[in-house]
């Protein structure tokens, strides 16, 4: 048997005959010694009113419908206002008033029982209707919390995006590179990040990554390797010296076994030298007059898999003109509804027609050619673009 005190709910029997409240508590005098049943007494719809601002956590109303000062259908007409679904009504007619009975379930009533009122017929009933705002008030409950999730998660999502820089073109006052980078996330929070920094006067440090899984725990841990990198970069370390150290801390620090794929170059502003490591990212392109081509990779695991892993570093260099282009594997293994890749041969091909765009331009492009190929399906990762224009002698 539903438990009505143990569980909050009152039962509210709104009737003006003068013997009902007695004969209920006679006939559920066990029920109430035994706390299965709660009741509240109301002579008319006014005083039910009131009681129900007295006492919030009343649940099911039992009430008659011909009464003095505020009948049983016009006390329904008021009950629906509150707009309260947890709140259900059973109304006490006469058996054979079925126009009444009609009335108050199009009013809102939950269910009727007819007057000689049949005991075994009410406890029935209220047990129905109390076991009907159970469920309706666990609903309410995790409906509740899922609004609150989301808030959550819509301020997750904008704390990630304000630790991502956005303000473009970011140094206005160097003239020898453009840069530009953009994330869309899948989902209200991601695991990629960009970021990007003036080391000193010639040196720029500049990073793309992908966190393995999705998700707040995924953000969270695109945060803290963001922040490492920026840290550790701005000391003015070697690009593998900066792996190994951030590294080793998320490898101290990392749980549930997360790893994430990096790509981390210094680029010399005056010679166009980049020296870079590629923890098990994809590899960027180099953008040129002549086509594009691959940077070649080094033999970094992704960060947080393997404590005091030794990363090897190599160097491009850049010619004036040259863009280097950094994305996340989210641009490739982006799907359409036939379940097809948009693929790395899609993606070249893009490039090689975007030659001689600026920067900002082409990873705009990027975003709208992956988007157009997928269609409507829904973005299954978190796609990432980093692109740096090198413009120096």
């Amino acid at each position: 048997m539903s438990q009505s005190l143990q569980t909050g709910v009152k039962i509210l029997v709104v009737d003006d005959e003068s013997d009902m409240e007695p004969m209920i508590r006679q006939k559920f005098r066990r029920h109430i010694r035994e706390k299965t049943f709660d009741f509240e007494f109301a002579f008319n719809g006014i005083e039910a009113l009131e009681k129900i601002t007295e006492f919030p956590e009343i649940g099911i109303v039992l009430s008659d419908i011909n009464m003095p000062g505020m009948d049983g259908l016009t006390l329904l007409t008021k009950l629906k206002e509150l707009k309260n679904p947890g709140l259900k009504t059973v109304i006490v007619s006469a058996y054979g008033d079925m126009d009444n009975i009609r009335t108050a379930m199009n009013r809102g009533a939950f269910d009727f029982i007819t007057k000689p009122v049949n005991f075994d017929d009410l406890e029935i009933t209220i047990n129905k209707t109390l076991g009907e705002i159970l469920s309706v008030r666990r609903w309410l409950t995790d409906h509740d919390q899922l609004v609150s999730i989301q808030y959550d998660l819509n301020i997750s999502r904008e704390i990630q995006q304000a630790i991502l820089p956005k303000k473009f073109p970011p140094f206005p006052n160097e003239p020898n590179f453009d840069i530009y980078a953009s994330m869309h996330a899948a989902n209200e929070v991601g695991g990629d990040f960009y970021d990007f920094f003036l080391i000193d006067r010639h040196r720029l440090g500049f990073v793309i990554g992908d966190v393995s899984g999705k998700g707040i725990s995924a953000a969270i841990f695109m945060a803290v390797s963001r922040t490492l990198i920026r840290a550790t970069g701005l000391k003015g370390d070697s690009v593998s010296e900066c792996m190994q150290y951030v590294n080793n801390l998320l490898c101290t620090e990392s749980v549930s076994s997360m790893f994430v794929t990096v790509f981390y170059g210094i680029l010399n502003i005056q010679t166009g030298e980049v020296e870079y490591v590629n923890a098990g990212h994809n590899p960027p392109y180099i953008l040129s007059s002549g086509g594009i081509s691959q940077v070649e990779i080094t033999n970094g695991l992704p960060l947080g898999v393997l404590e005091d892993f030794s990363f090897e570093s190599k160097k491009i260099q850049l010619k004036s003109g040259d863009q280097l282009l950094l994305y996340t594997d989210g641009v490739v293994e982006a799907f359409n509804l036939e379940e097809t890749a948009y693929g790395e041969e899609r993606f070249e091909n893009f490039l090689n027609h975007s030659l001689n765009l600026p920067v900002e331009t082409i990873i705009k492009k990027s975003f709208t050619d992956v988007a157009d190929f997928a269609g409507s399906a829904p973005q299954s990762d978190d796609i990432t673009l980093l692109g740096i224009t090198y413009k120096g002698l």
